[in-house]
């Protein structure tokens, strides 16, 4: 229906059936309006087309401004072209060709488009909007720019009422310093927070993150992985991967389980650790005063090619270069074995500087099948030179068992004796990965020629040798082998300070 024209005019010759409106031109239609400079009315088959300052309204919430437009009354698709703006409540969309469905509330653009939504701006070649779900479809060379972030992608699909954004296929967001790569991920512009699927990757500064999911929240910090992740932190020169992991950015916290393992770059070689469950401090964040800390819980192994380990429990402390095992811990270094109820192993650079037993310490060298010289005592500080065993400091309630060699034998092959004593203080020197020379404090020894030796002679009597406990390589940490029953150590009382309590007075 028309509802007003400056002029009406027809002219049957050159355009027949043809109603032609010039100036000031309004139309009503099933609840839209549209004005424009001039139009072409189609009465045969309900439609018309717009020329200039086109205007259309629907309600209060939707307007179509472009150069021309072609409406069918029928199918209710309204063509408009040439520099076409189309607002829906807060949402602009602009483009050159617009083809709207009004009994689906749908347009389609197709000669590139952009869509601004509050601080979101979003282009594309390609794109829907359906304005009753206000759901946005962009194809082809998309690009999300926010106050925050930019993505480009191949398909984004944008809730304009939520703020959600799922991209699909190859995907790259950029966030200051965060770099993420999907092709799967849902984006939230409003919260900063995305769910990533397939494998996608969160990449900040010197520290990189995979999993076949990652939750992220860009404004606290957090990211949690979900099957299969690994975590790359370049600046630390460490790989930690698992089933789970969770990190704060802003605090330099980690927290990984289930098959976790994290690997230590570092000379002479890497270090590969595996625990239930191991945690990461960051400590004196931002300063030049920065340590880690990290915790392994349960099932401890770990293996270099110089040290190898098993433990209930362990702690490392970077600005200490301490490594602590609790929990019925072992050491292995070559062919010498150390036991205890706690094991601290201190690092010169990345080399063992020394190792310090508490209670019930152990220390076995294995010299052939059956032939091990032990040391056993309540602590012990063993020393190292450029990763080598040196010496040896075994303090109270000493007992050593020692085997010599016959010298005349260049090999060294062959045993002829074995010196037993007990003693408060003991030194073990070493040369060559080999007892070079023992000191004791006054001590008393027995010398026994091999042939005298028993079994029971030959092994002190808290002597355990865990050959099949070790780790035998990198691929070996998964599978935790417990000791036999009678092996375990029981762990020492230690004496503590009484508290002082008064005594209740009697009532009378």
């Amino acid at each position: 229906m028309v509802r007003h024209a400056d002029k009406i005019s027809y002219d049957e010759a050159m355009m027949p059936g043809v109603q032609i409106f010039v100036g000031n031109v309004e139309f009503f239609h099933d609840g839209v309006i549209l004005k424009c400079d001039s139009a072409n009315f189609f009465q045969e088959n309900n439609s018309f087309a717009a020329f200039d300052r086109v205007h259309m309204r629907q309600g209060d919430t939707l307007s179509l401004d472009c150069d021309y437009l072609f409406y069918d009354g029928n199918s209710q698709v309204a063509q408009a072209r040439y520099r076409v703006v189309l607002r829906h409540r807060k949402s602009v969309l602009y483009t050159d060709s617009l083809d709207y469905d009004r009994l689906y509330s749908m347009g389609y653009f197709f000669e590139g488009g952009k869509l601004i939504d509050g601080g979101t701006t979003l282009t594309s070649d390609w794109g829907q909007y359906d304005a009753q779900t206000r759901q946005a479809v962009f194809n082809y060379n998309v690009e999300l720019l926010s106050d925050d972030y930019k993505m480009s992608t191949d398909t984004l699909y944008y809730n304009v009422i939520t703020k959600d954004a799922h991209s699909a296929g190859r995907s790259n967001v950029v966030s200051g310093t965060t770099n993420i790569y999907t092709e799967d991920g849902h984006f939230n512009t409003t919260t900063d927070k995305a769910v990533l699927y397939n494998r996608s990757i969160v990449q900040d500064n010197n520290r990189k993150i995979v999993a076949d999911t990652i939750i992220y929240d860009k404004q606290s910090g957090v990211a949690e992985g979900f099957g299969d992740f690994v975590v790359n932190d370049d600046a630390n020169h460490t790989i930690l991967s698992g089933d789970y992991c969770y990190y704060n950015d802003s605090t330099g916290y980690s927290l990984a389980h289930g098959r976790t393992l994290m690997k230590n770059f570092a000379e002479p070689d890497t270090l590969f650790l595996h625990a239930d469950t191991l945690k990461i401090i960051s400590c004196n964040l931002n300063t030049d005063s920065l340590y880690r800390e990290v915790h392994g819980y349960f099932h401890t192994r770990s293996f270099r090619e110089d040290v190898q380990s098993v433990a209930d429990s362990m702690a490392y402390n970077s600005m200490q270069r301490r490594l602590s095992l609790y929990g019925n811990p072992i050491v292995w270094n070559g062919r010498n074995q150390i036991v205890g109820e706690e094991i601290h192993t201190f690092f010169n650079d990345s080399t063992i500087d020394s190792i310090h037993v508490i209670n019930q310490s152990l220390m076995c060298e294995q010299l052939d099948s059956i032939n091990f010289n032990q040391i056993a005592s309540r602590d012990m500080h063993i020393y190292f030179i450029d990763g080598q065993m040196s010496e040896s400091h075994a303090i109270q309630n000493v007992k050593i068992n020692y085997f010599q060699f016959d010298d005349k034998v260049k090999e060294d092959s062959i045993i002829i004796a074995m010196n037993h004593a007990e003693t408060s203080l003991m030194k073990v020197y070493f040369q060559d990965r080999k007892v070079s020379n023992v000191w004791t404090a006054e001590a008393d020894g027995m010398y026994y020629p091999i042939v005298f030796v028993t079994p029971q002679l030959r092994y002190l009597e808290n002597f355990a040798w865990f050959d099949y406990i070790r780790p035998r390589d990198k691929y070996d940490l998964f599978e935790w082998r417990s000791k036999t029953a009678d092996k375990v150590l029981q762990k020492t009382k230690r004496k503590e300070v009484p508290y002082q309590t008064l005594k209740k007075k009697k009532n009378t």
